[in-house]
Formats: C-alpha cells, sequence, structure tokens
C-alpha cells in the first residue's frame, strides 16, 4: 500500500511520515546545531542513542533527503552529515518545538 492509498494528500500526515520517530527530531537539531558533524559526535550528543538506532534513523532521513551524507576516503574513513535545503526548513518547527518544552520545564520546576 503506497503512501497516498494509506492517509490520502493529508501534508500533516506525509510531514509526520518523513520526521517520526523517537530520534529523527532531535537527530535533525543536533545536526542543524553544528551545521556539519561527524557520526560519533554526533551519537555522543544523542546518548543514550544505540548505534545501530542512529545509523537507521540516518539512513531514513538521507533516503527523505533531509540529511546529507558526505564520505570522504581516507584512512581511517571520515563521515560528516549536514542538512539539506529541505532539512533546514524544518528548523524554525524544531526551535519552536524547543521553545514550548522549555517553557514547559520551567513552569514545572516552578510548581
Amino acid at each position: 500500500m503506497d503512501f497516498e492509498s494509506k492517509y490520502g494528500k493529508c501534508p500533516m500526515y506525509y510531514t509526520i511520515s518523513k520526521v517520526e520517530g523517537k530520534w529523527k527530531w532531535a537527530i535533525l537539531y543536533t545536526i542543524s546545531q553544528f551545521k556539519v558533524i561527524r557520526y560519533n559526535r554526533l551519537r555522543e550528543k544523542l546518548q543514550p542513542i544505540a548505534h545501530r538506532t542512529l545509523s537507521r534513523q540516518l539512513k531514513e532521513l538521507k533516503a527523505d533527503r533531509l540529511v546529507h551524507r558526505e564520505q570522504y576516503n581516507e584512512v581511517p574513513p571520515r563521515v560528516e552529515y549536514s542538512l539539506t535545503e529541505e532539512g533546514k526548513i524544518l528548523i524554525p518547527i524544531l526551535e519552536l518545538m524547543s521553545e514550548w518544552g522549555k517553557q514547559r520545564l520551567d513552569s514545572q520546576m516552578k510548581e
């Protein structure tokens, strides 16, 4: 079953399908903070994410053209991740989500 037959042409469902998952928003936001980041540094910043999970989520984000993966054929091999133009469009949404969370956390601390 393809996406359209499952969800119709709803833009919200389409967007959610591209960034669903526990880690995708955090991955995009972290990459946006560094502009270009290597895999191990990204994993370090996203602890306790598992290697397999990060790898899978990055592959999906790359397939959806939200993340760019640059591999340098060096010894040892070097791989860097950055946001594509499509990925950068999501950053204002991520910043609003972060601000919303910050306000909720601040208000809970005051209670």
